[in-house]
């Protein structure tokens, strides 16, 4: 069974030969490469270049494939600068003013800010190894995070508190929602097996604003991508306890999940819908020893990887400085530990 099998048995809620293993290691690929990150994040053959490398050191069985969380607000009109050394981020939101969300458009997807380029990287990718690896194209952030974005996340959160302004904040819910379906659309078209979003700030607020604000716009992407039969996996860091029934009724095939929420509650609440990814401490990985990595590899395998269900991995990204020896360690942990007899 190669990892594309492997994962894709685990996706579909069916026992694999073993525990398949992902690696969010898009900060630590590019460091490792020649180039600065600047450089990498920018330019699709250089991204590419960088999982490749690593995936030859490491054989991990799910390539994900992103460089960063302001692609898409980049290219609606955020302002983004680009570290040599560290990731990008938003400096400049688009949107002033919450009555201005009309100003707004759709991008171009092949020309505009680094969209191309991370289109470019998953058909590289794909081209070269989507026969044998699970390859999924990030499609950036989910419609939660990349509104407050594009609005500046304290103003978005101060607009989520005024009822005056709950039909404009829906207006601009709804326009990125189209925008992550565009772009979740095109990395399958342009050979990813599945895509993800990233809805990290979703978890900042209550359960009770995720249900009205979050989780009907994310349920529109899951039901796009499946409409086209790819697979999709929804992000949420931190502890995500709280919001994970309502995470599980998005209807994603994934939920990926770190090391501070509830693995046991997760497990049985994703029982029999959907898989989890996750949920090695990223932390960890970069300043623990390969013995304790080891360790958490084998109580997580422990709590969620019983009868399938599990993509072994860190729950976020790795930091660019983690040692090979550690993510060498949660690999043959997860080999040695992961295995099904059936």
């Amino acid at each position: 069974m190669n990892s594309l099998q492997r994962t894709l048995k685990t996706i579909n809620l069916e026992i694999p030969d073993q525990v398949p293993v992902d690696l969010h290691c898009f900060m630590m690929a590019a460091a490792r490469s020649a180039h600065p990150m600047s450089e990498v994040f920018k330019n699709g053959q250089l991204l590419a270049q960088s999982q490749l490398d690593l995936w030859r050191e490491f054989k991990h069985d799910v390539i994900l494939l992103e460089n960063g969380t302001t692609a898409m607000a980049e290219a609606m009109g955020a302002g983004v600068v680009y570290p040599d050394d560290a990731v990008p981020k938003v400096v400049a939101p688009r949107l002033k003013r919450l009555e201005d969300v009309e100003e707004l458009s759709l991008p171009e997807l092949q020309s505009s800010a680094t969209l191309p380029e991370l289109l470019r990287a998953t058909e590289i990718v794909s081209k070269e190894l989507g026969d044998h690896v699970f390859i999924m194209g990030r499609a950036d952030q989910g419609p939660f995070s990349l509104a407050a974005l594009l609005r500046g996340i304290d103003n978005f959160m101060m607009d989520l508190m005024d009822p005056a302004k709950k039909d404009l904040v829906k207006r601009l819910l709804e326009i990125c929602t189209e925008a992550v379906i565009s772009l979740a659309l095109a990395q399958l078209e342009a050979g990813a097996h599945g895509t993800s979003i990233g809805e990290s700030l979703a978890g900042l607020i209550s359960p009770a604003m995720y249900g009205e604000f979050a989780v009907p716009y994310e349920k529109r992407v899951v039901e796009a991508v499946k409409v086209k039969g790819g697979v999709i996996s929804l992000h949420i860091c931190g502890d995500c306890t709280r919001i994970l029934d309502q995470m599980v009724e998005t209807g994603a095939h994934i939920l990926e999940i770190d090391e501070k929420a509830d693995l046991a509650k997760a497990k049985e609440l994703a029982k029999g819908k959907c898989c989890l990814l996750g949920p090695v401490s990223p932390t960890a990985l970069r300043y623990k020893t390969p013995d304790v990595i080891a360790e958490l590899t084998r109580q997580a395998i422990e709590v969620a990887g019983q009868g399938g269900g599990l993509i072994l991995g860190p729950g976020c990204a790795m930091a660019e400085e983690t040692p090979a020896e550690n993510v060498q360690a949660m690999i043959r942990a997860a080999r040695k530990y992961g295995v099904y007899r059936v």
